[in-house]
């Protein structure tokens, strides 16, 4: 592991087309950024949600919190899109069957 190399950027980015909102999210998804990734799906109204996370690369607790909000907030709404990484924190976490939940 290279020490000296920066940590993975993190972007999360809202693209809307009418009433449809995606938010694009990259890197990693933590305690420092969870509330990024929540207060960006929230930015615009919309009547369908998709959160593109598979970009992500590293998915803690704070993700998994923010991510239940936002499917309590967009019930029957959302669509989460996840990388691999975040497929298994989820499935892990009991959250794999979730009905958001859609094709890694």
């Amino acid at each position: 592991m290279d020490q000296g190399a920066p940590p993975p950027a993190f972007s999360a980015t809202a693209e809307v087309d009418g009433d449809r909102l995606r938010v694009v999210v990259i890197g990693e998804v933590d305690m420092a950024t969870a509330d990024t990734m929540f207060q960006t799906a929230l930015r615009e109204p919309a009547a369908q949600v998709t959160l593109d996370l598979r970009g992500v690369t590293f998915f803690d607790s704070a993700a998994i919190h923010a991510l239940v909000r936002l499917a309590q907030r967009f019930p029957g709404m959302l669509s989460v899109l996840p990388s691999r990484q975040v497929r298994r924190v989820l499935e892990v976490a009991g959250l794999g069957e979730q009905d958001w939940l859609h094709g890694a």
